[in-house]
């Protein structure tokens, strides 16, 4: 394709000083409106699970076998990098709707969102560093109170609904009107 043929022509540039293009705004880069928090809900409760198989593990007696041994070293290993990588996404998730989905008008009518959303962070970081089932238990609460303020955005109710997940917890969900 020639310069000439890709680049606007004479028509379309006085168009365009005639009839201005307006500027538009969206949300996100791809501004496609589909936000939820429930990623952020599983990821969490997956942290918490991982807590809690670490909790559960049952290190190896002095004398146990060199398999034996690795076996539990290669299942904690294993959990930990998982419970970091949702921690992470857990951060992700959120920052992704405060980022791109929150308005300052659901700021203003949520004031709390903007500290949720900080201790959210930490609170991630905490249960990542860690294997405390209670700062696992305190990232799931906090993450279940956005997802009440994200759904309130949307003018819609929430309800709790057990996860039915090993880890326990539950959900928060929009009811249908």
């Amino acid at each position: 394709m020639s310069a000439r043929a890709s680049s606007p022509g004479l028509v379309e540039r006085l168009w365009d000083v005639v009839h201005p293009p307006r500027t538009v705004y969206a949300h996100c880069d791809i501004p496609c409106g589909i936000y939820d928090p429930h990623e952020a809900q599983l990821a969490a409760l997956t942290v918490m699970r991982m807590d809690q198989l670490i909790a559960e593990a049952a290190a190896p007696a002095m004398d146990a076998k060199p398999d034996d041994r690795k076996e539990f070293q290669s299942k904690l290993a294993r959990y930990t990098t998982v419970k970091e990588t949702h921690a992470e996404r857990v951060k992700s998730e959120i920052r992704v709707i405060w980022g791109d989905y929150f308005t300052p008008d659901h700021v203003k009518q949520f004031p709390q969102a903007h500290d949720l959303v900080w201790r959210i962070m930490k609170q991630a970081s905490k249960a990542r560093q860690g294997t405390n089932l209670a700062d696992a238990q305190e990232l799931v609460k906090v993450v279940q109170d956005f997802a009440e303020i994200f759904w309130q955005t949307k003018g819609a109710k929430t309800r709790r609904v057990p996860s039915m997940q090993k880890s326990g917890g539950e959900f928060v969900v929009p009811v249908p009107p």
